[in-house]
């Protein structure tokens, strides 16, 4: 069962540091076009990656799934960059990853199989019958680029390889996995017992800190949970 926060206005009315909660492991929203949002909110991405590049240049890439819903995108892939894209938007106010809708195969394989044109036949089906992309995934490429950016295979392959997303809000904290954000460090001494409040210990997703969803999380939320028991123990013998 999730905590609702009510444990912050008490502990920062004593004097408690607590950094501002904020969404972790959450979804983004998008502005999707009228099209998109009709015909395929809902529909997930499969077999795809995302790119995210920091100001120093550094990239990191991962693959995986997610799904494009009615106002964004959410699922695994993204939250495995909801740190970046959260504090990308926190700082200019809107962030954004690369999308790779062919991951397996390298720029030149693609344009390869892109250079079988077929007289007459319609933009659609030319991606279906050379590279199985069909639904979604054409339908982001449409709302990504002009049509002029698919004149050629060469063109086109940077799309289907490069394809930006922008991003420009989180979920709100009550719909999503977990938080970031919480008591910091210093207000804790060394077994996780206030310092400002003696005998009141902090645990998991109380405490200023974020993981990825899933093992990581709940492996760190037990770990603290037993940190501060033994706490408990010691304070009280």
């Amino acid at each position: 069962m999730s905590s609702d926060g009510a444990w912050l206005p008490v502990l920062t009315e004593k004097g408690v540091t607590v950094a501002p909660l904020q969404s972790a492991n959450c979804g983004f929203y998008c502005e999707w076009s009228e099209h998109l949002q009709t015909k395929f909110a809902g529909s997930p991405l499969k077999d795809v990656a995302f790119s995210f590049t920091f100001e120093d240049g550094q990239v990191v890439t991962k693959k995986g799934e997610c799904i494009v819903t009615q106002d964004g995108m959410e699922g695994s892939l993204i939250y495995a960059f909801s740190k970046y894209l959260r504090d990308g938007i926190n700082h200019s106010g809107q962030s954004s990853l690369l999308m790779d809708l062919l991951p397996l195969q390298s720029e030149e394989q693609v344009i390869k199989k892109l250079r079988h044109i077929k007289p007459k036949e319609s933009f659609s089906k030319y991606l279906k019958r050379t590279l199985n992309i069909t639904g979604v995934k054409t339908a982001l490429l449409h709302e990504s680029f002009p049509k002029d950016a698919f004149q050629t295979p060469e063109t086109l392959a940077r799309c289907l390889k490069a394809m930006p997303v922008h991003f420009y809000k989180t979920k709100p904290i009550d719909e999503v996995i977990s938080s970031a954000g919480g008591v910091c460090e210093s207000s804790v001494n060394d077994m996780l017992m206030l310092k400002a409040m003696p005998g009141v210990f902090c645990a998991g997703e109380m405490l200023d800190w974020e993981a990825p969803t899933g093992g990581y999380l709940l492996t760190a939320c037990f770990a603290t949970g037993h940190w501060a028991a033994q706490g408990v123990n010691k304070f009280l013998t």
